[in-house]
């Protein structure tokens, strides 16, 4: 809803500056003064805070901006396939035939909604103008795959997790504070601003669902936690076709379904991993 009418770059600056305020002070008081982190630890949580919450969340918002929430939210899902390929290209760990099918799963998924985007789309966009569309959640799925390889490399240094999600986060906020700056673009008012609220929302519920995520791997098995999160497009797709007019999103049946196999292709990977 942040982004109907609403700039993505003003909603990614405020979601990160709502993400710094709520948990970099409480990182620093909390684990003052020894936040456990290594010259290693430093590198692999900014460059996280980079791919994840930068790139992948510019993709993220440009992707619901083009063709909408229930679209772009599945194949995000497919961060799982490009965490395994991660893994076996840089751990050494081998594919199993649960992950193969649960790769063939993402893939088929990922087409059906390719395919219902450019259906949705072929009497006001041209296939082209689809394909760049679709470009932008597979960007992020690119980035959020990256994303936890670092940060499991940062926490296998002995970084807490809270002191690591704050050096993320002041990573991400200067970092696309400072580009912003040299591009001359302002940052966002909030004052008699119609989408502001949508972005703090956004940026608390953000941040609520970061602390959750990284506090459930730190106390529960990763083969529980991971297929769980996967479960998240459905219940995009589910809230968009209650709240959300059809103009901003036109939820089908083969959109469901498309999203139902990814999820359980991802958590196939998941599980298997």
């Amino acid at each position: 809803m942040a982004t109907d009418g609403g700039d993505v770059g003003d909603a990614v600056v405020v979601m990160m500056g709502v993400n710094f305020l709520l948990v970099v002070p409480v990182a620093v008081v909390r684990h003052h003064p020894a936040y456990g982190l290594s010259p290693v630890a430093v590198a692999a949580f900014a460059a996280a805070g980079v791919t994840g919450l930068v790139l992948g969340r510019l993709c993220l918002f440009a992707g619901i901006e083009t063709i909408g929430a229930s679209r772009t939210t599945p194949i995000l899902s497919a961060s799982t396939l490009v965490a395994a390929v991660l893994a076996v290209l840089l751990f050494s760990e081998s594919l199993t035939p649960p992950h193969v099918v649960g790769i063939a799963l993402i893939v088929a998924g990922i087409a059906v909604i390719s395919w219902v985007t450019a259906a949705d789309s072929r009497s006001t966009a041209s296939p082209r103008s689809v394909g760049v569309s679709l470009l932008f959640p597979v960007a992020a799925a690119g980035f959020t795959g990256i994303e936890p390889i670092l940060v499991r490399i940062g926490l296998d240094a002995g970084t807490p997790i809270l002191a690591g999600l704050a050096v993320m986060m002041t990573t991400a906020f200067a970092g696309y504070t400072g580009y912003r700056r040299l591009r001359g673009i302002p940052f966002p008012t909030l004052i008699r601003n119609p989408h502001a609220r949508w972005y703090v929302g956004a940026g608390v519920a953000s941040t609520v669902g970061l602390l959750a995520y990284f506090g459930a791997l730190a106390s529960a098995p990763v083969v529980i936690v991971v297929p769980i999160t996967h479960t998240a497009p459905l219940i995009v797709i589910a809230l968009s076709a209650l709240f959300l007019p059809n103009h901003l999103e036109r939820v089908t049946w083969p959109l469901v379904v498309a999203a139902f196999v990814v999820v359980v292709g991802a958590s196939l990977v998941t599980l298997s991993g």
